[in-house]
């Protein structure tokens, strides 16, 4: 079942800022921190499960068992990214049915063509506009509770322009999209452009290094954003704090002298991960104080 609070923070335009989660650990981390939603990124659960780039690599069925486990295990809202719907008409529809039935809040469609490349690196190409607004209007027919939203992504800005970006977005919320992702403009005018432009909720994806200007997320809300993905926060901060973790085992020989904070803690990764619950059970059941 969809979590319907997503959809209300929207309705009641409550300004969403979604982290990126890639594995287990960054999306218990960020569950139990009181965001609005959680975003799983493509890129990072590619990168984190497969080892791979963010090129059309990954199947339907890579993606569906980690969103499944993400949302699973977290009670925060999840938008998840399913690229471009790993296919034609009746792949978007098996996906929609795969990715609503796996528990997550949204789905995130894009208008690439396949392979399809990570939104913020050259070489993308999209789809004509109107084979795009059929996926958009399958993915909505396909979805069984309303509260499931259908996040419709554009990458015409870089080859096409941001008119031609533009003109999609109004297609694609015409066609049944509930939040409109023009990815990567270029500077706050575009992103001001976009917000004039579309009468539907707005999806910023702000990318460190990425090609669009990171803003507060008071400025993005007055732009007429109503969602902020951070996808590479994460990951980003993951790779370079076990960098430093390894490389001072490496130039050491132990991983003593770490500096204070670098290492997340023995007894605080256990309860994140539920080990007290997992004790308490064992207790409980041990031969000695079984119920009877």
């Amino acid at each position: 079942m969809s979590n319907p609070a997503l959809r209300r923070a929207l309705q009641h335009r409550r300004f969403v800022v979604a982290p990126g989660v890639f594995d287990m650990i960054s999306a218990k981390v960020a569950d139990g921190m009181g965001f609005a939603a959680l975003y799983a990124t493509g890129f990072g659960t590619v990168a984190s499960h497969l080892g791979l780039p963010d090129a059309g690599l990954a199947t339907y069925t890579d993606m569906l068992g980690r969103v499944r486990t993400f949302a699973e295990g977290c009670r925060t809202p999840i938008i998840a990214d399913a690229d471009t719907g790993y296919g034609g008409l009746l792949n978007v529809r098996h996906t929609v049915a795969g990715y609503e039935a796996a528990g997550v809040a949204g789905i995130q469609l894009e208008d690439q063509e396949t392979p399809k490349k990570c939104g913020h690196t050259p070489g993308r190409r999209v789809i004509p506009a109107e084979e795009m607004a059929l996926k958009v209007r399958v993915a909505a027919e396909t979805r069984r509770n309303p509260d499931f939203l259908i996040v419709a992504r554009t990458d015409a800005r870089t080859t096409h322009g941001l008119d031609e970006a533009i003109r999609r977005g109004r297609l694609y919320a015409e066609a049944g999209a509930d939040v409109v992702f023009i990815e990567s403009p270029e500077s706050e005018a575009e992103m001001a452009e976009i917000g004039r432009s579309i009468r539907k909720p707005l999806l910023a994806n702000m990318v460190e290094g990425g090609r669009t200007p990171i803003l507060p997320a008071e400025r993005l809300a007055q732009l007429g954003y109503a969602i902020a993905i951070y996808p590479a926060v994460g990951f980003l901060a993951a790779a370079a704090a076990l960098e430093r973790a390894y490389a001072h085992l490496k130039a050491h020989g132990d991983s003593t002298g770490l500096p204070p904070g670098e290492s997340y803690g023995f007894g605080r990764i256990c309860e994140l991960m539920g080990f007290p619950e997992v004790w308490d059970f064992e207790k409980r059941w041990s031969s000695s104080e079984a119920p009877r």
